[in-house]
């Protein structure tokens, strides 16, 4: 059950929503314009609220969905998070798009909400408050997604292994935000 759902989470993460959007309604591949990035803050930059939003749900509920069929399957929280790491991985490198995704935030806080949901809101909170003083979506990013990792030691270790894995992951991603930041020349709304 545990190898089907994650091959199951792959294939849902990989559903791109930023690209699947911008090709329904006859905008450029988010991939090519603005940040480079497929997700709802290069969609908010290119085409405004409305589809950035739409992206934002679909990306979170991709990451959702597969952690509460794992929970409904009976699977262990630690099985649950790992499948969640699968569907936020199948983002990363979508199988449709040629294996170029976006940088996974929002499939992770969906995986979030439903693994533990208090880690969830620490991490919107945190990405809020954050983008609030900075209006730096990736620096927010990189703030929000560690944070979760005392709080699920303490209240959810069995979450920690697969939620630091994607931690190391999101950061990864985030790499050419993190030298554009040191240099300062990371882009700001």
């Amino acid at each position: 059950m545990f190898w089907l759902l994650a091959t199951f989470a792959y294939l849902l993460g990989s559903l791109s929503f930023a690209i699947l959007l911008s090709r329904l309604t006859g905008n450029p591949d988010p991939r090519m314009s603005g940040s480079g990035n497929a997700g709802a803050t290069n969609m908010l930059r290119l085409v405004g609220k409305k589809l950035a939003v739409l992206t934002l749900l679909g990306d979170l509920c991709k990451g959702l969905l597969p952690v509460l069929i794992a929970a409904v399957a009976g699977l262990s929280l630690q099985e649950q998070a790992w499948i969640g790491v699968y569907a936020v991985i199948g983002h990363l490198f979508p199988i449709y798009f040629r294996f170029r995704g976006g940088k996974g935030v929002a499939t992770a806080a969906g995986m979030l909400l439903g693994l533990y949901p208090p880690a969830a809101l620490l991490a919107v909170c945190a990405w809020l408050l954050t983008f609030y003083l900075t209006r730096t979506s990736s620096l927010a990013a990189l703030i929000a997604t560690p944070l979760t990792l005392p709080l699920l030691a303490w209240q959810e270790p069995a979450a920690l292994l697969p939620m630091s894995a994607l931690t190391a992951l999101i950061v990864w991603r985030h790499r050419g935000n993190l030298r554009d930041l040191f240099a300062g020349r990371e882009r700001h709304f």
